[in-house]
């Protein structure tokens, strides 16, 4: 099997983001979560701000923004969102952790981080969703890997056949992207190496205009490019085939172990009182509901995960060991040598 070469762009960062987080939290940080007489009013009509660890335009940032244009209504108080896209979400993730733990800050966080990006960077470097409280979950996506249209590249066989290491375009280091595409190439025996871009956007636009051959992009965000005929679908990286790609085979199908999917759910800071948690939980569950919620969830391709916080962590814990084991036994190292 041929091993790929992957950049290590993105890691330090990483390294350094947990090193700053640590700092802000132990010149205070969260500690002060408010008293309960707080926690009885919230949201007092103060705002909330909703970190996105990701650039404007990718599918965790269109979600957090369908969220908050429902929540604002049911909590009667303006809900914001704020891009602070970096090393996979860990800077917008420590950034939440320094927070004051009284619900007006939240992130809505991509399950990547927390399952993906600790295989790709030494012990510890990676935020412990130990350290925050959970919401919510909100929903899960697959992933599709495509080529430009004017590409050659429409199948696997394809891409073995290319004469040349395919570049291959990652939404960034310790991704279900990245880990989807060093699956499929390492099982394959195809000789790739990775460029890293810091969201779905940039990595879309890398493909459509041939920076790199081929990228594993989340459905929700390919689905326009594709049904207008400007991206050419390979495989999916989902379970089955999805109603949309019908004609698109799974990488599964296709023989490859690539059971890699994308997730996210509401974070807030350590410490946030129960009852504050419970309300946003139930803001967010009406959200949920939402007739304009429910269309852009199936208009995205998206499927609810809209489980409770404390069944969410233990999702996203199974979640690391199992990609944790197909890692070592394909013997993918995502950080690089």
């Amino acid at each position: 099997m041929t091993r790929t070469h992957r950049p290590r762009h993105g890691l330090a960062l990483i390294g350094s983001v947990l090193t700053l987080g640590l700092l802000v939290s132990a010149c205070g940080g969260n500690l002060d979560s408010g008293s309960s007489d707080e926690a009885a009013e919230f949201p007092g009509g103060d705002p909330i701000i909703i970190y996105v660890g990701q650039d404007p335009g990718g599918s965790t940032d269109l979600i957090a923004r369908a969220l908050a244009e429902e929540v604002k209504n049911e909590l009667d108080v303006a809900v914001t969102v704020e891009n602070k896209p970096g090393a996979n979400g860990a800077l917008a993730a420590q950034e939440l952790a320094g927070k004051k733990a009284d619900g007006h800050t939240l992130m809505v966080y991509n399950g990547s981080l927390a399952y993906i990006t600790p295989l790709a960077v030494p012990e510890g470097e990676a935020p412990d969703i130990a350290d925050y409280e959970i919401v919510t979950g909100i929903s899960q996506d697959d992933y599709v890997l495509v080529s430009a249209a004017d590409s050659d590249l429409k199948t696997v066989e394809d891409l073995e056949k290319l004469g040349r290491p395919v570049k291959f375009g990652t939404t960034g280091v310790g991704t279900g992207s990245q880990l989807s595409q060093e699956l499929l190439f390492a099982q394959s025996g195809i000789e790739a190496t990775a460029v890293p871009f810091d969201g779905g956007s940039p990595t879309l636009t890398a493909v459509l205009g041939g920076q790199v051959d081929v990228g594993s992009i989340q459905l929700g965000e390919a689905v326009e490019q594709i049904e207008s005929g400007d991206l050419n679908p390979i495989v999916t990286f989902a379970a089955e085939r999805v109603s949309y790609l019908s004609d698109t085979p799974t990488a599964v199908e296709a023989g490859y172990d690539v059971p890699v999917q994308q997730s996210r759910a509401v974070f807030a800071p350590k410490g946030t009182p129960a009852d504050v948690i419970d309300t946003l939980a139930g803001a967010f569950g009406t959200a949920f509901q939402a007739e304009n919620y429910q269309k852009f969830n199936t208009d995205n391709q998206l499927t609810p995960n809209e489980i409770d916080g404390e069944a969410l962590r233990k999702q996203w814990t199974d979640n690391l060991a199992s990609y944790r084991a197909v890692t070592e036994k394909h013997q993918i190292d995502l950080g690089g040598e």
